[in-house]
């Protein structure tokens, strides 16, 4: 079948940046949320807080949910491999490794995307402009983050191979994710947010015993702009780009988290804006842009057609 191509619009790119700058703000929130509310407690909390948020925007927006029954094995996979698994091992990395590695090896989840469509799905095109873009991508986000943060590698082997997988998980998630596109975003991502609590809670009082835990009012607070802002909106923007322009597209945003960072010091707390990081915004701003440069019109028939056969049924 032909593929028509069109120029990501301007309100793409404007979600692109907003998921970026909603991708950023987990890390210090989590951190600050863990000097007293255990890992695995937060990450349950905040799902649930998030999904909570959700269900009142479906049913004041009177959304249908006939679809619910018909997607709730995909809802479910999609609630573990995007949700449950990756918040979880994120939350327990960041225990043992530094934010800016952290953040460096989580922002490389478009470049695992591509090297599952190129081995395995090919559910969406691999031309010159997506592969320069994502090595530009993750260049910038190594300058702007610091070599030195690399540093950190090999010291801490728990927490490095969990945030691996967890990018992998999240990779897997934004070609899944795809599967949902029938439904509206809002429902999309309520549904996965809710199957992802149903498997943390149980975890979270076995493991953490949540009851014992005083946690502080700073750590409430961010845990509940997290669940909000990090988790709640970020989803729904998160299903609403896979439908608009595809897998790739949407985890390029994950390079501008280091991007934001930088941008809010440089603006917001005077700090000096390096030579590196620099050419490190330089080289994001490339990446995103040669990702996003032409996306596939193909119909959800055709372009998700080839990734649902490819990809294991719930």
């Amino acid at each position: 079948m032909a593929v028509a191509s069109r120029q990501v619009s301007a309100s793409d790119y404007g979600l692109i940046v907003l998921l970026g700058i909603l991708l950023g703000i987990p890390y210090a929130l989590t951190k600050i949320s863990q000097t007293t509310i255990p890992p695995l407690t937060g990450v349950a909390a905040r799902v649930v807080l998030a999904a909570i948020a959700l269900w009142i925007v479906v049913f004041t927006s009177r959304i249908e949910l006939s679809a619910l029954k018909k997607y709730a094995p995909l809802l479910l996979l999609q609630g573990m491999i995007s949700c449950a698994v990756p918040y979880t091992l994120i939350a327990y990395g960041q225990l043992t490794i530094n934010s800016a590695l952290a953040a460096i090896l989580n922002s490389s989840t478009p470049v695992f995307v591509c090297l599952i469509s190129f081995f395995w799905t090919r559910h969406e095109p691999l031309n010159f402009n997506r592969l320069v873009g994502v090595a530009a991508g993750l260049a910038g986000v190594v300058m702007i983050a610091g070599v030195n943060a690399l540093h950190g590698i090999g010291n801490e082997i728990f927490g490095l191979a969990a945030i691996i997988v967890a990018t992998v998980c999240s990779a897997i998630a934004a070609i899944q994710g795809r599967r949902l596109n029938d439904i509206p975003p809002a429902l999309a991502a309520a549904g996965t947010l809710s199957c992802g609590a149903i498997a943390l809670v149980p975890f979270c009082f076995v493991i953490d015993a949540p009851f014992h835990t005083t946690p502080s009012a700073g750590s409430l607070t961010a845990l509940f702009v997290n669940a909000i802002f990090g988790t709640a909106l970020r989803s729904v923007i998160y299903f609403r780009l896979l439908r608009t322009i595809g897998s790739m597209g949407t985890t390029s945003a994950g390079y501008l988290k280091p991007a934001v960072g930088v941008i809010v010091g440089c603006t917001l707390l005077d700090e000096s804006l390096t030579w590196a990081a620099m050419l490190g915004l330089l080289a994001v701003s490339v990446g995103v842009a040669a990702i996003n440069k032409k996306q596939s019109s193909l119909l959800r028939q055709s372009v998700y057609g080839t990734a649902a056969s490819a990809m294991p049924r719930a």
